[in-house]
């Protein structure tokens, strides 16, 4: 089989029991679950059922697979869609197909990529803008207005932000940032989408200052894009990192999931900014973060989107080894998903 073939699933295990539940319909449960143990077991049974999220990954790793266009590569890495990057005239720059250019600039444009996207059975779980707040402050609130616009439309949940200083020191950044999210909250309020700050970088990866933006502005509708990797980066103790998970978990509207693999002497004490990330950065299933951990957090937490997966060390692998790397790490994150119960405890599956 072809790398960009599509690779059949299993049934799940709880298909039948599914299809029971739903034939006889909520009044039929009522009646039989009553009369009969077996199908009250199976309906308890079915209602603690984690649900799913969907795996997805950055939309700039697709074309590492050399695959002939961005669904065919979705379909080689096994992701259910991306986190879309979004340049500020509403282009998706790594979505390609031949020479077409897929935007959402547009009513017509957002249909044609509704189409394509169904048509792939693919999704797009987050737009990515880069933001540059405090050097075009009226762009951001228009850009920022007209991409919530765009999600909606096309059933985008969540828009991951830059909340950056560029040219500000953090002191003064603070209260511009907070000022001007609440004008972008305030402008999008009819779209229902929220937007996610991204922990990265020297300012957002500090705890204290994410609890005073989301303090300041004061809105459900602003969270964060839990990036799993860049607490770590930052030099936060590896013990520690599940804490600041914990701390943000009910504020997380969409996640990069990615990992370090640091000396057994350096993973729980803190480190300078960035030591050694070109070194050790590696897969989630290579990494020190343990992802049952997270998923469970998440879970505990009633996280809803996806576990969207952000491998920045392929640029050192062939195709062939980018595809094989980034599958086992959908893999793991699917398996993981099946191990972990809604309260958050890790149950591993049996081997049958």
């Amino acid at each position: 089989m072809s790398l960009f073939e599509t690779t059949p699933r299993t049934a799940p295990s709880n298909l039948r029991r599914r299809d029971v539940l739903t034939a006889i319909g909520a009044a039929g449960v009522a009646i039989f679950t009553s009369k009969n143990r077996l199908l009250a077991s199976l309906a308890a049974e079915e209602s603690q059922t984690p649900a799913h999220w969907p795996v997805t990954c950055r939309d700039a790793m697709l074309k590492k697979t050399e695959a002939p266009d961005c669904w065919a590569a979705m379909t080689a890495y096994g992701v259910d869609g991306v986190e879309s990057d979004i340049t500020d005239d509403l282009r998706l720059p790594y979505l390609y197909q031949g020479d077409r250019v897929f935007s959402v600039a547009d009513p017509q444009a957002q249909d044609d990529l509704k189409k394509a996207l169904d048509g792939a059975k693919k999704r797009i779980t987050a737009f990515c803008m880069h933001n540059r707040f405090e050097e075009r402050p009226d762009f951001e609130l228009e850009w920022c207005s007209k991409v919530a616009v765009a999600a909606k439309e096309l059933g985008v949940p969540a828009i991951r932000i830059d909340v950056v200083p560029r040219r500000m020191s953090r002191t003064d950044f603070l209260p511009f940032a907070v000022k001007l999210l609440r004008k972008i909250i305030d402008a999008t309020e009819a779209t229902g989408v929220k937007f996610a700050i991204e922990n990265h970088g020297n300012t957002t990866n500090d705890p204290a200052f994410l609890d005073a933006v989301f303090e300041g502005v004061g809105s459900p509708r602003l969270g964060l894009t839990l990036d799993t990797g860049n607490f770590y980066w930052f030099g936060h103790p590896l013990s520690r990192l599940y804490e600041i998970y914990e701390r943000f978990a009910g504020r997380a509207y969409h996640t990069h999931c990615k990992s370090i693999a640091y000396p057994a002497d350096m993973r729980d004490k803190e480190r300078p900014m960035g030591w050694e990330y070109q070194k050790y950065h590696c897969p989630i299933d290579q990494g020190d973060i343990d992802f049952a951990k997270v998923i469970g957090i998440l879970r505990k937490a009633g996280y809803g989107n996806d576990l969207c997966i952000e491998n920045e060390a392929l640029g050192r692998l062939s195709a062939e080894e980018a595809i094989q790397t980034v599958r086992k790490e959908v893999q793991l994150l699917r398996n993981l998903q099946s191990s972990v119960t809604q309260e958050g405890r890790f149950v591993p599956v049996a081997r049958v």
